[in-house]
């Protein structure tokens, strides 16, 4: 989950996974400054979006913080999640949460979102999950980024969430805009790779 600025409030509380096998879990939020769950009604739209590709799918959840993206793929029947984070609080908070839940399918990358694209992978991803810190320009080139490490599958999708006012993605070659909302402060896109 990405960080509005640093002037946010601190994270702390819960997010309720919305449906699936952990269906009403509640999981605790590390106490990191700005930390920002993506809210119930964005991650609902989300998943009702993507129903039909999570049963079986590879997934990672970038800059995962609450890991409230990737819990919820697994909750739904995704195969595998990595939980990339590179915040110390956080990382601890996101394993305390693999252990509350059993869930075997999500482990966690301990280390900055932007490294994880640029190690070397084969395209073994079916969705990627991009809600970078709000008051960083991640979200604009996080696409590029996907797509220049080859890490997701041809006809892959990749979730981008970012603030409404926010200049739009740079959508790479061959890729096209799958789906997307507005809901309230946010701006949610889903782009599907070339291929």
């Amino acid at each position: 989950m990405g960080r509005k600025s640093s002037a946010g409030k601190r994270g702390s509380g819960t997010v309720r996974i919305i449906a699936g096998q952990w269906r009403g879990r509640k999981l605790p939020v590390a106490d990191v400054p700005g930390l920002r769950p993506s809210g119930d009604r964005a991650r609902e739209t989300l998943f009702n979006w993507l129903a039909p590709d999570l049963p079986g799918a590879v997934c990672a959840d970038l800059f995962a913080g609450t890991g409230a993206l990737g819990f919820e793929a697994a909750s739904r029947g995704a195969r595998q999640v990595e939980l990339v984070e590179n915040n110390r609080l956080a990382i601890q908070n996101l394993e305390r949460c693999i252990e509350m839940l059993g869930a075997e399918q999500v482990s966690v990358k301990p280390m900055d979102a932007m490294a994880w694209l640029r190690s070397p992978t084969e395209p073994v991803f079916d969705l990627l999950f991009a809600d970078p810190p709000f008051d960083s320009e991640l979200h604009q080139h996080i696409a590029q980024a996907v797509s220049d490490a080859g890490c997701l599958k041809p006809g892959g999708l990749l979730y981008i969430e970012s603030p409404a006012d926010a200049p739009s993605p740079v959508v790479p070659q061959g890729w096209s805009a799958w789906k997307e909302k507005r809901i309230g402060e946010v701006k949610m896109l889903v782009l599907k790779s070339g291929g």
